[in-house]
């Protein structure tokens, strides 16, 4: 991990080109790599040494950016994955198997809710979901003897619940097990995650670290400070011999290195959600200009919100930063300097109001994106939501008239522009 500041990290960090090398970090778009000896090549394959020979499990251009994000977490180890919800898959798959239970807060993405509660299961892995307000006492009655994580996201999407990052770090350590947290809309320019006791780390580098809306992928990191050999009962893919790999015990041969190497040479290996080096190598590019473009989404999204609030066609308005906010206390205490551009609110009026208003604005468009350089809208109960029950929406925190709006980095006039004359539309008969 560098000294440096995030902002240079944003820059630095990764690749480090040597003498007469490349600059700007290269694309090695090769699926093999040759070397001069059958013995070379087995030595790889028996991960007695460390080297190139097939991108599915390990890529030059790939592990330089997963270099980089996990410098700007403050981790030990990290891999990319093709997705944000092949991350999250296998940060839990990693370490949990049939039979095992976990435990997840349930304003989670619905995606994520969805890979837990209904595939995950099928795969013989419950899952207890917890609201993530609950008291220490309703969550330690989650637990079971085969527990073995507990998953949650910093800013949940689209609920915007700000997580008590410290509360369920102490519960998951009290009873053995690491803590899992998505910080895909906060990023580590907002929020170290590691520093509030948090073990594992995922994002969709879909969003903020891409910042364009043009590339998909997603990023496990490690902080490497998780006990596995503590626990080693719990845990025997980390502290067992894998035969798969010749009887190596991963806590036994790569230390605070295990989870990372395991995810990469067995799950990576099998299950192939392979992030390309192209895809790398455009979010090398979103990486750069992370924190300047995270400071404009907060200050854009902080004077939406506001107007949001005073105005008199909307409802309710949920932005952590704003001081009217629930959350606004834990705001400050994880996320000091601003949590993401992304608001929610609803407008007086039913679900139809909703809809209307969103089909008259101009500039903003409705996509399922969210978290890029572009304003846009979605109504998560009708589109990324909408394979929930009324029942399912409740929990995971979405109400059925709310209105995501990821603020971009327009000028803010003119997206407030846009909102005002689309609500005048609305609210005109």
């Amino acid at each position: 991990m560098s000294n440096y500041r995030i902002e240079t990290k944003c820059i630095q960090s990764g690749w480090e080109p040597k003498n007469g090398e490349p600059r700007i970090l290269p694309i090695i778009q090769s699926t093999t790599f040759k070397y001069e000896s059958s013995d070379e090549m087995g030595a790889l394959f028996d991960l007695e040494k460390e080297g190139y020979f097939y991108s599915r499990l390990q890529n030059p251009t790939n592990d330089y950016v997963a270099k980089k994000i996990c410098d700007l977490e403050g981790g030990y180890a990290a891999m990319l994955t093709a997705s944000g919800q092949a991350a999250n898959f296998y940060a839990v798959f990693n370490i949990c198997e049939a039979g095992d239970h976990f435990i997840s807060t349930s304003a989670i993405y619905g995606g994520t809710f969805n890979l837990f509660g209904v595939t995950m299961k099928k795969l013989g892995i419950d899952v207890t979901f917890v609201d993530p307000e609950a008291t220490e006492e309703e969550i330690q009655a989650a637990f079971r003897p085969n527990t073995k994580c507990i998953f949650g996201e910093t800013i949940a999407n689209p609920a915007l619940v700000v997580l008590d990052l410290e509360k369920f770090a102490k519960l998951a350590h009290k009873n053995g097990v690491p803590f899992i947290v998505d910080n895909t809309f906060a990023t580590p320019v907002n929020c170290h995650a590691f520093d509030f006791g948090v073990d594992i780390v995922t994002h969709a580098t879909t969003k903020y670290m891409d910042g364009h809306a043009a590339t998909i992928g997603g990023c496990i990191v490690d902080s490497g400070n998780f006990d596995w050999e503590k626990y080693a009962d719990k845990f025997p893919g980390l502290t067992t011999p894998d035969e798969s790999y010749h009887g190596v015990i991963y806590t036994q041969r790569f230390g605070k290195g295990a989870y990372i190497t395991k995810a990469t040479s067995q799950l990576m290996r099998d299950l192939g959600s392979v992030q390309s080096p192209e895809n790398a190598f455009l979010i090398n590019l979103g990486l750069e200009t992370l924190a300047l473009r995270m400071e404009r989404h907060c200050s854009n999204a902080l004077t939406v919100a506001k107007f949001l609030e005073n105005n008199e066609h909307v409802a309710w308005v949920n932005y952590a930063d704003l001081e009217s906010s629930k959350y606004h206390a834990l705001q400050q205490k994880y996320m000091p300097n601003g949590t993401c551009g992304v608001i929610s609110f609803g407008l007086k009026g039913d679900r139809a109001t909703a809809v209307k208003f969103m089909d008259h604005l101009k500039m903003i468009a409705i996509v399922t994106h969210v978290a890029d350089a572009r304003t846009s809208v979605l109504h998560p109960a009708s589109h990324t939501h909408r394979q929930l029950s009324d029942e399912q929406l409740a929990e995971a925190g979405v109400q059925p008239d709310l209105i995501r709006l990821s603020v971009g980095i327009e000028n803010v006039a003119d997206i407030i522009d846009d909102i005002q004359q689309a609500l005048e539309v609305t609210f005109a008969s």
